[in-house]
């Protein structure tokens, strides 16, 4: 990926943290309300289709106020349109194969940026958002070394969380000797876990932490739905933590943009970085809402075949689309859960 492309990370947390360095620029080309398309992928190798774990929208109002994350629950069940570019067939299914539907450019190879147009096109129609200003495409790895390279960062935990994954030094648990590969068993893991306790008092996370704690739903009481809080809190922080060390600490920009490295794919919406930098150089990354959907289970014919969400949900996708966000929430409490800034 060029230098340009990677330097995106430097605008905050995939497009949130702003950037010093746009003060000096002259003309703002990207004005009024936007919607930022953020995407957490799973790859398991090089050759293997992603899928989208988490898939966050941002919106940023036009006076530049206070920002909105919510989540896209990854096992919504939606309709898919069909995807020439990739042979993709129209199909309904989950959210998450959006991304590894659309990726696909010949045998065993896959383009994020690709994935990331059909995941977009998904997204909207269900959102009802036309078109995504921009986007980010990060993935497992690169969220890891972000992390390490600011640092860490500390978050509150708010419930107890137990590892799925890690042992408490950071190794991988034990594997069933039935479950030697990744997709032979649904639970494969054994023996002693990672655990995060909850605290009301900020905790500090390095890079493999803040990975692992954020991937977990089992055991939560409301799953995955949980877990979406938790990776909207991890965004909030690191937007927050960026823009700190890239105003204090010169160089740190570069040490971020290396360590991430190709492991993020930056859509900008046919600007560059330079008007992105200035458009959100003014967004105040402390007063950000994260607001979750009241999604549920969808049975069929006795079968579980994902999430869905209510009918309620639906004016507050027009209140993003209009922007008119904030009026909205205060109007109607109670349609979705809002967790103030942190």
């Amino acid at each position: 990926m060029p230098w340009r492309a990677r330097l995106a990370m430097g605008l905050g947390c995939l497009l949130m943290a702003g950037s010093p360095a746009a003060a000096g620029l002259a003309a703002v080309t990207i004005s009024g309300p936007l919607n930022i398309l953020l995407v957490g992928i799973d790859p398991r190798d090089a050759h293997t289709a992603p899928l989208a774990d988490s898939i966050i929208v941002v919106h940023v109002p036009a006076d530049r106020g206070a920002a909105t994350l919510f989540s896209i629950p990854r096992d919504l069940v939606v309709e898919i349109p069909a995807f020439p570019r990739s042979g993709s067939p129209a199909q309904r299914t989950k959210i998450n194969a959006a991304m590894a539907l659309g990726s696909r450019i010949g045998e065993r190879r896959y383009d994020p940026a690709q994935g990331f147009e059909l995941l977009a096109r998904t997204v909207g129609a269900v959102t009802g958002i036309s078109a995504f200003d921009a986007g980010a495409v990060i993935n497992f790895g690169g969220f890891r070394r972000l992390v390490d390279a600011i640092d860490g960062i500390s978050v509150p935990v708010d419930q107890d969380v137990v590892s799925e994954h890690r042992k408490p030094d950071g190794t991988m648990r034990d594997r069933l000797p039935q479950c030697p590969g990744h997709d032979n068993c649904h639970r494969p893991y054994v023996g002693v876990q990672k655990t995060y306790p909850s605290s009301a008092t900020p905790v500090h996370f390095s890079g493999w932490e803040a990975l692992d704690y954020v991937r977990q739903r089992y055991g939560l009481p409301h799953s995955d739905y949980d877990r979406q809080r938790h990776q909207r809190q991890f965004v909030q922080a690191l937007a927050k933590k960026m823009k700190r060390k890239i105003l204090t600490e010169p160089g740190k920009l570069a040490q971020i943009t290396a360590a991430v490295g190709s492991s993020l794919t930056f859509v900008g919406g046919g600007h560059d970085l330079a008007a992105w930098a200035q458009a959100l150089r003014a967004l105040r990354v402390r007063e950000m809402n994260s607001v979750g959907l009241p999604g549920f289970a969808l049975f069929e014919e006795g079968t579980y075949r994902g999430e869905q969400l209510p009918a309620t949900v639906r004016p507050f996708f027009a209140a993003v689309v209009q922007d008119r966000v904030a009026s909205f929430l205060a109007a109607n409490p109670g349609v979705v859960s809002v967790s103030p800034p942190g």
